[in-house]
């Protein structure tokens, strides 16, 4: 699982940050890697996604292996994927979160993505770092949102593959913090969020 990944500098990794009520700003400019599905060695990747609300998310299986994206959340979809480097592309109308999984058998696959309505979204890198640019000067709610890692206990689920029952681990609700934040003119403004033990 690649829930809580912590960086050499004690940062955590693949957490999504955002600005809250945001109307003004530059033109969206979402990382174009996080836009893009891949279904690999059994994994999703990358695990967590960004697509512009209205943008188009394209996911592909490289395994030779059946899998399925179901979608649930901001976006509801159940897409197979029974041959190996065949795009599916579908456009994301409504923003928010939603929560990916495969329900071909493989409990272990998950992935978050946010449709996000403003540019202003980013993962934390494996240092837990992010940075926003070209933000308009104003005092600002900024949120770290993260999937969770806590284990809540297993779940029922059908393996089709091996025509087995066998267990889903079910994970406690994300968790986010948030805070306020003043932008000035041409000066940089640093937030720092300290995940309580």
């Amino acid at each position: 699982m690649e829930r809580l990944i912590i960086g050499p500098e004690g940062g955590v990794a693949k957490t999504v940050v955002y600005l809250k009520n945001i109307t003004s700003g530059k033109a969206t400019d979402l990382p174009e890697q996080r836009r893009h599905l891949d279904q690999k060695r059994c994994r999703y990747i990358p695990h967590i996604l960004l697509v512009p609300e209205s943008g188009t998310l394209s996911m592909t299986s490289s395994n030779q292996t059946l899998h399925t994206i179901h979608m649930d959340g901001a976006a509801t979809f159940n897409l197979r994927f029974p041959f190996p480097d065949r795009v599916s592309a579908r456009t994301m109308q409504t923003p928010g979160l939603v929560n990916l999984r495969c329900n071909g058998g493989h409990v272990w696959m998950n992935s978050e993505m946010f449709v996000a309505p403003h540019p202003y979204y980013a993962v934390t890198n494996e240092n837990g770092w992010f940075s926003f640019t070209e933000v308009p000067p104003g005092t600002y709610q900024i949120v770290a949102w993260h999937e969770g890692w806590s284990l809540a206990g297993k779940e029922q689920a059908y393996d089709v593959l091996t025509e087995h029952s066998v267990q889903r681990p079910v994970f406690t609700e994300p968790k986010t913090w948030e805070r306020a934040v003043v932008v000035n003119s041409n000066r940089v403004s640093t937030v720092n969020f300290v995940i309580p033990k």
